[in-house]
């Protein structure tokens, strides 16, 4: 006669079994999706009883929208210091629309397209999605108006107009997801419209490379 002993979780403080618990569900989103975090799936990860994370998730839906924030907001922070460390607001949008459009954060685009569609029928998620969309414009909103302020940009329009840059920046990534060709140099493209929208000089927002 024979018998599987299973391996017992180690004994985890609840501030680390709940660290632990986010951290494998993000994971698994930027591995397989939002719509791959399970309770079942993250406690396989873990190493431990579907049980013990229902214990510290009230529900899989609230898990997945603290993954999406833990994930988008992380990006916000440090696009957000990145900007803060330029002299201009010119160079700070430059910047801006460069870091998100050069192709290199796809991951976190993944997430956020996913998250909309989720949104739908999960309004904890939904509720996440709109915060964090708050908390770009935000962002961007900002540096439009620090613009205008020391006279680079000329709008009276700075909330709307950040609204139409994210919009335009989700659009182009979106596609980017599918390696769709319709237009080339995306990046360029935006930049000579966020130009006109914000009453830019011309080139001032394109990477310096291309100036």
């Amino acid at each position: 006669m024979s018998s599987t002993i299973q391996k017992r979780a180690a004994r985890k403080s609840p501030a680390e079994r709940a660290a632990e618990i986010l951290e494998a569900a993000k994971e698994i989103a930027l591995d397989q999706g939002l719509s791959a975090i399970t309770l079942r799936n993250v406690a396989s990860r873990v190493g431990v009883a579907s049980g013990l994370i229902a214990h510290y998730q009230p529900s899989a839906d609230a898990l997945v929208a603290g993954v999406f924030t833990t994930i988008v907001a992380a990006e916000t922070e440090e696009v957000s210091a990145l900007l803060d460390r330029l002299p201009t607001a010119s160079g700070r949008l430059a910047v801006l629309l460069e870091t998100l459009m050069d192709g290199s954060r796809l991951d976190v685009t993944a997430i956020w397209v996913e998250a909309w569609t989720l949104g739908r029928r999960n309004e904890v998620l939904a509720a996440g999605v709109r915060e964090q969309m708050d908390a770009w414009q935000a962002v961007v909103q900002r540096v439009v108006e620090e613009g205008v302020a020391s006279g680079e940009f000329e709008t009276a329009e700075a909330p709307s107009v950040a609204w139409q840059i994210l919009g335009m920046i989700d659009g182009l990534n979106a596609q980017a997801l599918v390696r769709w060709a319709g237009v080339s140099d995306r990046g360029t493209h935006l930049a000579r419209a966020v130009e006109g929208m914000v009453g830019a000089e011309r080139g001032a927002l394109l990477p310096p490379s291309e100036r």
